[in-house]
């Protein structure tokens, strides 16, 4: 579960919000690992919570281009 205001009890794990670091992370089995629980888990959260991230951050990009290009 995504916890961008790390605010949640309990124990976390990082993951840089990019597409290619979590899929390694997944790989590597790093959060089963890093959260200490046995088994693998279901990161679809986690990826929904990076492609929301990355697909804001594109668009501020984009509009912050356009204002400085009129």
């Amino acid at each position: 579960m995504p916890d961008p205001g790390r605010r949640l009890p309990g124990r976390g794990a990082s993951v840089h919000a990019d597409e290619e670091c979590l899929s390694l992370a997944e790989r590597r089995r790093a959060f089963p690992r890093a959260l200490r629980v046995p088994g693998q888990l279901d990161p679809s959260a986690v990826r929904e919570h990076v492609r929301t991230s990355l697909a804001s951050t594109d668009a501020v990009h984009q509009t912050t281009r356009q204002a400085e290009n009129p």
